[in-house]
């Protein structure tokens, strides 16, 4: 069964703590050296979002950003009931004093009339996120993609669609922008929109289920996002009608040659098809479709019945897309009924692909136990095989590469043990050695975790990594700051080292770099605060509140010279468990989502 998610919010726990340490008060005393060498264009001032995050930049500086936190979320209120409005109240009552920014409910006769304050707004928005999953809540999906073709920031609807009757999009999919190519093509995935299904079950009560056709599925646009073309995954073509579920798939590169990497479902794990099929107590049980819509009892498992493959894709000049499977890094025993995982993250232009795979701890098992000790490791899909250049299993392990250029240097992680404690190291590695050896350049420091993202033709890498040094812990975790390593000087740098000492920006993580060295980063800015109406806040005395947000930047060679900045007094201010840090962590998954890690 398709476990992607476990291992994706396994890998997030680590990465949250680097952002909830943007929450966190301190007082760093900075002695630094800035060159203003850079410049810093946010990309990322939408007026309808309060987040957004950097993905890909082409080379003429037209940029894929992704944002969340929308502003007057379309809450539909007729579907919410006495018992829903009740249940906020509470929520409120119990819960404004652990919450920053809220307090609570404002005007409740408002409120259930359908017309919140923003204040009372935030609740109900809150309300239904913690109902994520349940059928008959109104679902927020709040991920949305965007585009900078003319230094205008854009928003694109992929698979959204409006509610019947209305000109409001649902706003409940999740919309995950990949990248964009030099020709402007724009990719990743997007899921299907949750629509309101009306039903009456076996005892006559009338309610509402929510419900969509697929869970996510890859898309590209040659024209910037005006016409969307889905990529169908194989389950939707191979398996039989009636085992056709929407399926997955995912573009995470395409190069500009035409190829597309990324995953889709190849089939479906039997055991769901079991259950699916079952007519004593599964979704065909007349006693079952009764009392909820043969859809939902579907949707209800169809997150992990999915069995996924790492797929390449050839797009034709007349946008024909033809497909194939890259293969498993291992042959599991044949009673081995785990699902074996592995995922193409990007391709160069020769047809050459990185990702990760299951693969054997023990580097040199060649007879493999049913229940054989495994774990993921960063992979080359070349010439039809699919080689691992982790060599030593047991010094590097759980790896992912994330990028290769066209002279074939892929980047990415391994994970090492530094001083007994568990880190990610950014590597870079030629593809095209017999014996392929990751490197791992130092870093910020040696007990500092961090990761390669990209790489481009001139072999500048770019990623992020922990710049401080105390032992993190959930209460103090470190902070991040964007770098690049320059694999000819074997120089690595704080790119916020090139910005000028005034700069009101803090690179926290670098997406991508182009050819002309530009760079695709996300930055944290003070920026007036505004509530969930996206109306400006002011204080008790009328002054215009602040806090800190995330957006998409991008840093811009400029002719310059090292300026010496004196040492400099950061403050954070702490924002705690908020609504705000929440969903600057989810934005980060956003981010991290384009790259599965």
């Amino acid at each position: 069964m398709n476990n992607n998610n476990s291992e994706f919010s396994s890998y997030m726990n680590k990465f949250f703590k680097s952002i909830l340490a943007l929450g966190v008060t301190s007082a760093l005393g900075i002695s630094a050296v800035n060159a203003a060498t850079y410049q810093v264009i946010d990309k990322g001032d939408v007026s309808s979002l309060k987040y957004t995050y950097s993905q890909q930049e082409n080379n003429s500086g037209e940029a894929a950003i992704s944002g969340t936190d929308i502003y007057n979320f379309p809450v539909q209120f007729q579907y919410l009931d006495v018992d829903d409005y009740d249940a906020i109240v509470s929520l409120a009552e119990n819960g404004h004093e652990a919450v920053h920014e809220l307090v609570d409910i404002e005007d409740e006769t408002a409120l259930r009339n359908g017309t919140p304050t923003a204040n009372d707004l935030s609740w109900v928005i809150r309300f239904l996120k913690a109902r994520t999953g349940n059928s008959l809540y109104q679902e927020v999906g709040d991920v949305f993609a965007m585009t900078n073709f003319t230094g205008q920031t854009t928003l694109f609807n992929v698979f959204d669609e409006k509610f019947v009757g209305s000109d409001v999009y649902t706003r409940s999919t999740k919309e995950f922008i990949s990248g964009i190519t030099n020709e402007g093509w724009v990719y990743g995935t997007a899921s299907a929109p949750y629509l309101p299904l009306d039903f009456t079950e076996s005892d006559n009560d009338e309610v509402t289920h929510w419900v969509r056709e697929f869970t996510t599925r890859g898309f590209f646009s040659p024209d910037g996002g005006a016409n969307i073309i889905e990529i169908i995954p194989p389950s939707e073509i191979d398996l039989p009608e009636a085992q056709r579920f929407g399926g997955e798939s995912a573009i995470l590169d395409i190069s500009e040659s035409h190829f597309a990497v990324g995953f889709a479902s190849t089939s479906i794990d039997q055991n769901a098809i079991d259950f699916i099929t079952d007519e004593t107590g599964g979704c065909a049980d007349p006693n079952v479709v009764d009392d909820i819509p043969f859809k939902v009892c579907v949707q209800r498992i169809i997150a992990n019945i999915y069995n996924t493959e790492a797929i390449k894709w050839t797009i034709d000049a007349e946008g024909t897309v033809s497909s194939e499977t890259l293969g498993h890094l291992v042959t599991p025993h044949e009673d081995d009924e785990r699902e074996y995982v592995n995922y193409a993250q990007a391709i160069n232009n020769s047809g050459v692909a990185v990702g990760y795979a299951h693969g054997w701890v023990d580097e040199t098992e060649t007879n493999p136990s049913v229940r054989e000790s495994r774990s993921f490791y960063a992979v080359v899909y070349k010439n039809g095989q699919v080689t691992d250049f982790t060599d030593d299993h047991g010094k590097y392990f759980d790896s992912r590469a994330y990028d290769i250029n066209d002279a074939g240097i892929a980047v990415g992680h391994a994970n090492v043990f530094v001083n007994g404690n568990q880190r990610t190291k950014f590597y870079h590695v030629d593809t095209n050695a017999e014996n392929m050896e990751m490197i791992l350049p130092t870093d910020f420091f040696v007990g500092s975790s961090s990761t390669a993202r990209a790489i481009n033709e001139n072999g500048m890498i770019v990623g992020e990594g922990e710049f401080e040094t105390h032992n993190d812990n959930a209460s103090n975790p470190r902070r991040t700051h964007g770098f690049l390593y320059d694999t000819t000087a074997k120089t690595f740098t704080d790119l916020n080292s090139f910005l000028a000492c005034d700069s009101a920006y803090t690179v926290i993580e670098a997406r991508d770099i182009n050819d002309a060295n530009e760079i695709s980063a996300t930055a944290l800015v003070k920026v007036p605060r505004r509530d969930s109406k996206g109306e400006l806040m002011l204080d008790e005395k009328g002054e215009q509140l602040t806090e800190d947000v995330v957006r998409a930047v991008t840093l811009k060679p400029i002719a310059g010279e090292i300026e010496d900045c004196s040492t400099v007094e950061e403050k954070v201010e702490r924002q705690g468990a908020g609504f705000g840090i929440l969903s600057l962590m989810f934005l980060v998954v956003v981010g991290i989502r384009r790259r599965f890690n």
